[in-house]
């Protein structure tokens, strides 16, 4: 099975100094342990919670500019307003929900994330599993997302409501009883099929792009074998990759989380009066706040989430290389 054989190769490699662990030439655990996916889901705690929380200022304007365009009208009016109205401890609203609400998607986003790629590349098998390698990216980021979605939703409704709801709670602690008193447990998840059409495409572009971009920049742009680079050169490959993966997320996922952002400002409202009541045009309005903070978000993200697997010693796989069963299939063919 090529699950066995991606724990032989990532073995192999140690002894090749490919992946030199932080203390050592050996690896704490094996892929597909139990401690294995816990010190993953434990990087995507830290890496989701810490990253949207830490741009919690940026992200209470975006969703303002989203829900109220006519009074905050761009960025920086939208910046100036906030902070006139509510003084810069206003910027801050929301933090306790993003926090709480993104370290448990960051959980079931990377720690699923790996159980479900091992999980379809042994159902491919090998060969498969490296060319049809992308759909494998996809179809197990997409997997990984919808359950992540579950444990965000209810934070995201507390969220979303306290930054752009005048007059609204303005804590976790009074926000998330309110909403349990007036809508009961439906308040909480009313927004998640508009989150799954947010989130789902842009966890798909996020883990596909950032896995092919890597394997890109190391066969075009780095001037040398992933095996000759430093541990610090390595991440540093991971943190432009993210990147770039993070302006497409950003892009393909900004008409859903639109959505989210009015549906959310206006309990009463559904999905399609939300969507018609902001039009094509609205649905993309406050992308540019959007592609800073999620393409800074996303480089961050892998970047921490990588650096825990260093940390703590973790098999990280070298990029894909086309299997030898392969290559003298393709070599009899020729």
């Amino acid at each position: 099975m090529v699950f066995e054989r991606q724990k032989e190769a990532f073995f192999q490699a140690a002894s090749q100094k490919q992946l030199v662990a932080a203390s050592g030439s050996q690896y704490s655990c094996e892929v597909g342990s139990a401690k294995f996916y816990t010190l993953c889901a434990f990087g995507g705690l830290l890496s989701c919670g810490l990253t949207h929380t830490a741009v919690v200022p940026l992200d209470l304007v975006k969703c303002r500019i989203q829900v109220d365009p006519d009074k905050y009208k761009s960025l920086g009016n939208g910046f100036k307003v906030s902070i006139k109205e509510g003084g810069m401890k206003a910027l801050t609203l929301g933090w306790a929900p993003t926090l709480v609400g993104y370290s448990m998607q960051g959980i079931g986003k990377f720690g699923f994330y790996e159980a479900f790629k091992n999980l379809y590349s042994g159902i491919l098998g090998e060969e498969n599993a490296y060319l049809y390698r992308t759909s494998m990216y996809l179809a197990a980021s997409a997997s990984a997302e919808f359950f992540a979605d579950i444990f965000l939703c209810p934070m995201e409704s507390v969220k979303v409501r306290i930054q752009t709801t005048p007059g609204w709670e303005t804590t976790l602690r009074a926000g998330a009883p309110r909403i349990m008193q007036e809508e009961g447990i439906n308040g909480f998840y009313k927004g998640l099929s508009p989150l799954w059409a947010r989130q789902i495409p842009y966890t798909m572009m996020k883990f596909a792009c950032f896995e092919r971009t890597v394997e890109l920049l190391y066969k075009y742009v780095v001037p040398k074998p992933r095996s000759d680079c430093n541990k610090s050169e390595q991440l540093a490959v991971t943190f432009v990759a993210g990147y770039i993966a993070g302006v497409f997320c950003a892009i393909v996922s900004h008409p859903a989380d639109s959505i989210v952002s009015k549906l959310n400002a206006n309990p009463g409202g559904g999905v399609a009066s939300a969507a018609k009541e902001l039009g094509f045009a609205g649905m993309w309005k406050g992308l540019g706040p959007r592609i800073i903070m999620i393409g800074t978000l996303t480089a961050l993200q892998w970047f921490i989430y990588d650096s825990v697997k260093v940390a703590f010693r973790l098999p990280r796989p070298p990029p894909p290389e086309m299997p030898e069963s392969l290559k003298r299939k393709l070599a009899a063919q020729q």
